[in-house]
Parts: C-alpha cells; structure tokens; sequence
C-alpha cells in the first residue's frame, strides 16, 4: 500500500447541536472538596457549567469532539488544534486516493477497571456507532467509513466510500470498551451513566441536572494528574453561576461577558477570554408564512446591526456574523459580509409586497410580518441577542415576539418558529456547514434546526464533503457561503467568545478555539490532567 503521513497541523478557524440541562442546581457536597480555597482547593477544582450531556457514553455521542476526560480517542488536539496521537501511537498513515487509514495503536494502555485496550475496543466502537439501531444523533458524521477492520490486536485499518479530507478530525473520537459495553442495549445500558474508559479521570459520581463528579485516574498511561478531582456544577442559570462563584462554592464558571466584568477587580480571580467558533444565529423556518419567504430572510439579514451587538452585548468578546464560519478563519468567503442597512431592507420588503399596515407592521394579502423567537431560558447571552434583533427587525416593520422556555418546550416548535441558536465547530467548514443547512437533516434533532432547503447549497456540501482535491473544496464552501448570502436560511449575528472566571491557583492553564459545546470538555480545564498545582 502506498502511504502518506498525516502531519501535524495548526487551527483552523471555522455543525450543530446544544445539549441543555433543565434541572435545578445544588451545591457540591461537602466531601468533594480539597485542601483549601474556592469551591474546591489546589488539588481539585469546582467548575460551574451551563450544560450536561444526555448520556457518558461516547456511543451515543459523549466527547466526539474530544477532551473527555474520561476517554481517550486515536488522536487529541493540542492547544493548537493541531492532531497528536492518543491511543495510537502515531498519526495515521494514508492512502495515496484517501481512501484507507491505518492506525498503530499504543500496547500499554489498559481501561481503568484493567481490561487492556486492543484493536477490538475501536472495531467496536466504530461500528456500534453506525449501526442504524444506535441512537448516536451525530452518525452521520462518520458517514465517509466504508469499514473499520482490525490489523492483529495493535492497528486498525479504516476504509472510506469517497475522500474526506476531514477524516482524521473524526478519529478524537472516544473509544469505548466492547468487554463492557458490548454485552448490554446500547441505548439503554448501565455505560451511559456508569462508563468505564481510558482516560486520565474515572467517574465517581453524575447526578443529572447537579454535577458530574471525576476523579484522577491513578494509572493513567499518560501520568496521573496532579488536579486529583474535578466537579463539574451543572448551573444552566447564567445569574446563579456568577452568584455562587461570587460565593466561593465554584473555583471557576463560564458566564456572559457583562457578568464577567464585574469580577474584574476580584482578588485571586482572573478572566479568560477564549477564542471560538461559537455563534449566534436566529432560525428562519422555511414553513412559516413570513420567514419562509426569502425577502423577508434578506431584510432581516441586512436591518440587524451585528456591530452593535458585539460592542453592547458581548462588550468586545467575539465578533460580527455572516455565516457559520468566522470572519478570522481562512475559509470564509470574502465579500460576503452584510452591512448594517436598514433602508435596503425597507426597500426589499416593499418590493416583494410587504406594505405598512396598523402600528407601521408590514403587511402581505392579509398576513401580518410577525413571528415568534423563542431563546432558551437562563441565557442571558442569547436573551440579549433575541431582545435587540427584534427591535432591529421592528425598525423596518417586522414584530417578533419574544419568548422564553425550557428546551422541552422550544423543540416542538422548531418547525414553525424562531429561536435563537448556537452552533459551531473550528476544525472544518464540513463540521460546520453539513449538518446546519443539509435538507435532508431538517427536522432531525437539531440538525438543520431552520429545515432550509436549498439545492445548490446541497450540491456543494456534497461536493466539499466527498472531494479530496483543496481548492475544489475552498471553491464549494465559498459557493456555499454566497448561496446563504442570497438566500439566508438564518440570520446570523455574532461569534462569542467564551469567558470563563476562575480562581488563578494553577500553572499550566491555556484554552484552545473552542466549538460551540463547551463545559465538559472545553474551556480552560480542557487540559486539566496537565495543569500543575501551585507550591
């Protein structure tokens, strides 16, 4: 087989789900602390997070990303970006046409309850994913994989229908254990809330809607870490994270920049900003009578003030938006940026019919330009985007109602109202374009949560997906892109930075660009069994 080496790369700046937690919060018990200080102490640290994954087991999706902290995948991120090997031993060797992968896998590694990691664990993995009775909502990301075949007990061999450039992205991807996962329902077994993995943390305790609870693993084959226990609080309310940090019960919390700022002058705090993919967009349902129609979609697109929203709302800590893909990154588009232009909006709603009826609304044979946005409760971030996109959209005769609720309640109107989304992922455009704007994946969870359709839009995405070939791809992703420009099938408004506040007690602390789905996994602690307590 003729091979290439797959060499270590830096970020790329640049998909879609957000996994909300409705339960209330209760403080970490008492024993979970450690020596001193904070919620915690040098040795362990109390994290306040917004959200909890629905289940601990990579098979149903848990760490895809990376950074498990519980698993370790074929490959991890540095703080870079850039693939290093975890589980294999090097980066992957690659078929001239793209389309095999082999990985040697490390011989020392062994999953915490002392079963010892081989070839089969990833087989298992990999194909329990695919298998159409698996509820993993993100299968459809491993889509290129034709086959995953085991090479003796210490190499996989991974075989794809087409080229996907992307494809070793993928493979930071936790592994589970098939001795303990194979034997019982995939959707329903005791590994979703009890998992057993290889990673540098073990599981010693999740309470839905309050904390998830780790522990250092002691044999751990990269070290064991020195930051002994980790508490993950689960606090989807942005106020009472900021309330109980202020408190002392948390070490650290992700909160909004405004609530940020006022711990500017805490002694023994400090205030990270994170770069990330992250962004704010409002869905426009192709079913609904108004944002259905693509002059309306313009109008929006052109009367909301993104400036604004970045300067007032996120005081500075991120960046306009006009697509998935961030203005800094090297995929996006040039010349697609929408200015602030709400005469342009007036004018494209009065020539498509939309006339000022009663209290300057516009109006079109007898429908009223109005619908409902919808943000989730307890976000503080995407309330205030939803309260000044309604005032932009009402400046040139369109009414949005705004509306908060639990995520049980918004899923069953994501067909015919608005909401407030986020989304994003750094590692590539396929990451971040597929599973938004795909119309075969309206309707499918949160993928595509605006059910747009476009052809053209599908017909690139398959392209940029499926093409082994750079520049075919760079043109597919910026023919994507001028497409939305056209036909906004949401209105994109900002890319956020992720603030964190957290007790300055450690050495070793860095973040990288971070996704969309932060808390667990991402922010400051996402190296976490690297950091370094303080003497």
């Amino acid at each position: 087989m003729t091979v290439r080496r797959l060499v270590r790369g830096g970020a790329v700046t640049g998909a879609v789900a957000a996994l909300v937690a409705t339960a209330g919060c209760s403080t970490p018990s008492d024993d979970e602390g450690g020596d001193s200080g904070g919620g915690g102490g040098r040795n362990s640290v109390v994290v306040g997070i917004a959200n909890e994954p629905d289940s601990l087991s990579p098979l149903l999706g848990y760490g895809k990303d990376g950074n498990s902290k519980i698993f370790d995948g074929l490959l991890r991120h540095n703080d870079e970006l850039g693939l290093e090997p975890a589980l294999a031993t090097e980066l992957p060797e690659v078929s001239e046409d793209g389309l095999t992968y082999r990985y040697p896998l490390r011989e020392d590694v062994s999953f915490s309850d002392g079963t010892p990691f081989t070839s089969a664990d990833v087989v298992f993995t990999y194909e329990t994913i695919l298998d159409e009775g698996t509820n993993n909502p993100n299968k459809g990301e491993l889509d290129p994989i034709e086959s995953v075949e085991a090479d003796g007990e210490h190499a996989v061999v991974f075989t794809l229908k087409y080229p996907y450039a992307p494809f070793a992205e993928r493979t930071v991807l936790p592994i589970a254990s098939e001795e303990l996962a194979g034997g019982e329902d995939v959707n329903t077994g005791s590994y979703n809330t009890e998992p057993v993995g290889t990673g540098p943390y073990l599981l010693t305790d999740w309470s839905p809607g309050e904390r998830i609870s780790l522990e250092a693993n002691p044999d751990y084959w990269g070290g064991a870490p020195e930051v002994e226990q980790v508490t993950m609080a689960i606090i989807p309310d942005d106020d009472v994270r900021a309330t109980r940090l202020r408190s002392g019960d948390l070490d650290a919390a992700v909160l909004p920049p405004n609530l940020a700022e006022g711990f500017a002058d805490e002694e023994g705090l400090t205030t990270i900003n994170a770069e990330s993919a992250d962004f704010r967009a409002v869905t426009l349902p192709s079913d609904n009578p108004v944002t259905g129609d693509i002059a309306v979609r313009r109008a929006l697109d052109l009367a909301v003030d993104r400036e604004l929203m970045v300067e007032s709302i996120l005081l500075g800590a991120g960046h306009p938006a006009y697509n998935a893909i961030p203005t800094a990154s090297p995929w996006f588009a040039e010349g697609t940026e929408r200015a602030h232009d709400p005469e342009e909006a007036a004018r494209i709603l009065e020539e498509a019919g939309w006339t000022e009826g009663e209290g300057g609304i516009r109006e079109r044979d007898g429908q009223r330009a109005e619908f409902t946005l919808w943000y989730p409760a307890g976000d503080r971030l995407r309330q205030e985007h939803a309260l000044a996109y309604a005032s932009d959209a009402k400046e040139v005769g369109v009414d949005i109602t705004v509306e908060s609720g639990s995520w049980e309640v918004i899923d069953g109107r994501l067909a015919e109202d608005a909401v407030l989304s986020g989304g994003g992922d750094p590692a590539d455009p396929d990451f971040q374009l597929y599973n938004l704007l795909y119309s075969e994946l309206a309707g499918n969870g949160y993928n595509n949560m605006a059910h747009y359709r476009n052809p053209a839009v599908d017909e690139q995405l398959d392209l940029g997906r499926r093409s082994g070939d750079q520049a075919e791809r760079e043109a597919a992703y910026e023919a994507v892109q001028r497409e939305l420009a056209e036909d906004p099938g949401y209105t994109f408004l900002t890319h956020i930075d992720h603030v964190y506040v957290m007790a300055d007690a450690w050495d070793g602390v860095t973040t990288q660009v971070e996704p969309h789905d932060h808390g667990l996994g991402h922010g400051p602690w996402w190296n976490v069994e690297d950091w370094r307590v303080r003497p």
